[in-house]
């Protein structure tokens, strides 16, 4: 696969890689046979960004175990607008340069004849932040530094979509600790807290509503690429960041003709820094509409572009299976 990348986080660019699906989807209603994939790619933007990434989802035991590996080495050019509201940041942003390299290891195991899973997994990284000094400073030296990151994530998953690629109907809710720490091979002491919701429900055999919220938060001394922030359609990633985050989304998808759909969609974020000073929140709105073409019936694989509206900018997305995907 070839796709465009359009985040206007990182600008204009193009990704590329290999999926490999083993094998077909078993009895979809069951909700438990999941297919095996594997992908290897790589991206780049016009702005000087670029990436390499390998990932295994794999299924073992009957379906009953789950486990995701996947490593990844990048640099990623990005503008730092501040954590929470910030006039100053947000009219002139520090121009940054993140350059992570790490991997990590999960595994899911179902629990008894129920859709829960419990999960767990490690994850660690090394990433160098680099700051350029900002324009009219003279003297100033640009700012660099490396820091580890190493924390167990425990979850708890419950899982009834009909399909892990485009669902049509089923929910989804997932609440996930990070924990990481000094002894597990970072350098600072922090958490992460978050917990996502999916519902997708059939309006008609051809119309098919999904709704999506997610709340996250931070705690300790995380460092600042990793605070929450609003990720959506028409929001440049990282823009509107805080110590906490929070969104909701909505899609509608109609299948209008054979493998044909048109989709619509909209949502709306906030991010803020401190839990007693709400005066402090970004807030963001964005929506779209889009197209989808099912490439892989088998699977239940549609495939399309997205034009989302935002404050700030149109962008252009390339969706190969749902734009919430979760494994």
């Amino acid at each position: 696969m070839v796709l465009p990348i359009t985040e206007p986080a990182v600008g204009y660019g193009a990704a590329g890689g290999l999926a490999f699906i083993s094998k077909p989807l078993g009895q979809i209603e069951s909700g438990y046979d999941r297919p095996n994939v594997t992908v290897v790619g790589g991206l780049g933007t016009d702005n000087g960004s670029w990436g390499a990434v390998a990932g295994d989802l794999r299924n073992w035991l009957d379906g009953r175990l789950q486990t995701l590996a996947g490593v990844v080495y990048a640099s990623v050019n990005l503008d730092y607008y501040g954590i929470g509201a910030d006039s100053v940041l947000a009219n002139d942003p520090l121009r940054y340069n993140l350059e992570p390299k790490g991997g990590m290891l999960q595994g899911k195991y179902r629990l008894g004849a129920s859709r829960f899973w419990g999960g767990l997994g490690y994850a660690f990284t090394t990433t160098e932040v680099t700051f350029d000094a900002p324009a009219g400073t003279p003297g100033l030296p640009d700012f660099q530094s490396e820091s580890n990151v190493g924390g167990l994530t425990p979850s708890l998953t419950f899982d009834t979509r009909d399909n892990i690629f485009t669902p049509t109907r089923g929910t989804y809710v997932e609440a996930t600790v990070g924990l990481f720490s000094e002894v597990l091979g970072g350098d600072d002491e922090f958490q992460r807290a978050q917990l996502i919701a999916m519902q997708y429900v059939p309006l008609h055999p051809r119309l098919f509503l999904g709704l999506r919220g997610q709340l996250a938060a931070s705690f300790g001394d995380t460092p600042f690429y990793m605070r929450p922030f609003v990720y959506m359609r028409g929001v440049p990633a990282m823009r509107y960041q805080g110590e906490a985050a929070a969104q909701v989304e909505a899609e509608l998808r109609w299948q209008f003709w054979e493998r044909f759909s048109l989709v619509g969609f909209v949502g709306g974020g906030a991010a803020w820094n401190d839990y007693e000073r709400f005066d402090a929140t970004q807030s963001v709105v964005s929506g779209g509409a889009g197209f989808r073409y099912e490439i892989a019936r088998k699977y239940g694989i549609h495939m399309g572009l997205d034009v989302a509206f935002g404050p700030e900018n149109t962008a252009v997305y390339a969706q190969v299976g749902s734009a919430w995907a979760r494994p």
